[in-house]
């Protein structure tokens, strides 16, 4: 399944101050029955964003219409507990395609990467930064460049850069998942197969 191309993401934030968010809380697991990748994101958060009678939480960010934008930004250890594919799958089907936090959990970030959401490690000051400016002024712009692998707020010209794997970066570049790459290279690997013996 091929997704949009990440190259420049220029955007207002969603902030999400909390430690040690898990992937039962991004999208409990009683919405874990289906199997295509729609439909999560009206799920995402769905006990910190509803009461039992489905009507919405005034006080949780989702819900808040100061806030909005392509950009969440977490708090230290986002993604952690069970490795379900479909926290990813609710954070970009909601419409994130960056989440930014100063530690991720290995499994979620590598959920991410694979179907077109960016995850962004920063140093734990520029994240305390980035909440700071967001609470001082929620039209705050975030500039996400894949390409040059930094995060920028173009207000005061402050960046920093980021890490990412070169085969899951190209592949972001392109809007390519693993099949898609594949399926670009055929023609190598069907030279290579033609090329070299039993």
């Amino acid at each position: 399944m091929a997704y949009d191309k990440f190259e420049i993401l220029t955007s207002t934030a969603v902030p999400l101050p909390i430690e040690n968010v898990d992937t039962d809380q991004i999208i409990p697991a009683r919405f874990l029955k289906a199997t295509e990748r729609k439909g999560f994101g009206d799920n995402l958060f769905r006990d910190w964003r509803y009461n039992n009678d489905n009507s919405p939480k005034t006080d949780f960010v989702l819900n808040d219409s100061t806030y909005s934008g392509k950009i969440l930004v977490g708090g230290r250890n986002f993604g952690s507990g069970s490795s379900r594919e479909h926290a990813a799958w609710a954070v970009y089907d909601y419409g994130f395609r960056c989440v930014i936090s100063s530690f991720f959990a290995d499994i979620f970030k590598g959920n991410c990467l694979n179907i077109g959401v960016l995850p962004v490690q920063v140093s734990a000051d520029f994240s305390n930064k980035l909440f700071s400016e967001i609470e001082k002024d929620p039209k705050t712009v975030i500039e996400v460049n894949l390409q040059e692998q930094t995060v920028a707020l173009l207000a005061t010209g402050e960046k920093e850069s980021f890490d990412i794997n070169g085969y899951k970066k190209d592949n972001m570049l392109n809007g390519f998942d693993d099949i898609d790459y594949l399926v670009n290279v055929k023609s190598d690997i069907v030279e290579f197969a033609k090329n070299t013996p039993l």
